[in-house]
């Protein structure tokens, strides 16, 4: 009979103590030198067994923070009114984002057709990255037509909030018109901004705002991660 490899014990091991309630979902695993010296053996072999369990989607990584539980996906609903925070909020989660740039340039092709604007006209371009429990889960592209939202990017820093600013600008109210979901591989960018292996798959959301007359107001584009998302799209 052929002998099991260490590192597939450890798993198992490991494993069972997920399954036990050792470790709760989204909770951090010993280090590799504390797994290492539980199970008396070198950290390559640890290593091995952590790869084995994120393959399994039982473990996820962060670069430079150590092994997780995986945290069962939350249910992201896709309907008429869109807003993230909220729906994380409702479901009684932290929802933040991190903004990574705020540009003003020209718009593209694409940017032109979404939201309805000429050729000439400029755009405000949001990079982010969208929070659950300080745990990376969203990379996400949010442009605006400048013209129609001059200050928007100087409100946005105060208020932190795309709603918000709307608001400021006088838009109180605002719907989803159109959101297309593709499965995408992740590219070296977003896997890194999401603590992911590059080649891991994402769900990519395309969407478009529109005010209350149907004019296109935000032209948005979000990569999320699978194992933290579900989406339900609502009819």
């Amino acid at each position: 009979m052929a002998k099991i490899p260490i590192w597939k014990t450890i798993a198992e091991r490991i494993t069972k103590d997920i399954a036990k309630g050792h470790y709760q979902p989204g909770t951090k695993l010993p280090t590799e030198s504390k797994l290492a010296e539980r199970f008396v053996v070198n950290r390559h072999t640890v290593r091995h067994a952590i790869s084995a369990l994120v393959d399994e989607g039982l473990v996820y990584t962060r670069r430079g923070s150590g092994a997780f539980v995986a945290i069962k996906p939350l249910l992201y609903n896709i309907g008429k009114r869109v807003r993230f925070h909220q729906s994380i909020k409702a479901l009684g989660h932290d929802a933040n984002k991190v903004i990574l740039s705020a540009v003003t340039r020209p718009a593209d092709q694409e940017e032109r057709r979404a939201l309805g604007i000429c050729k000439d006209e400029e755009v405000h371009v949001v990079e982010g990255i969208g929070l659950i429990d300080e745990t990376p889960v969203s990379h996400f592209l949010a442009v605006f037509p400048a013209a129609r939202f001059p200050n928007m990017l100087n409100t946005l820093s105060k208020h932190r909030s795309f709603t918000k600013s709307f608001a400021a600008a006088g838009v109180l109210d605002y719907t989803r018109a159109e959101t297309r979901i593709t499965a995408v591989v992740s590219n070296a960018t977003t896997a890194n901004h999401l603590n992911l292996r590059p080649g891991s798959v994402l769900l990519r959301s395309i969407s478009i705002n529109v005010d209350m007359d149907g004019k296109a107001i935000e032209f948005g584009r979000t990569w999320f991660s699978g194992d933290h998302i579900e989406m339900i799209v609502e009819h």
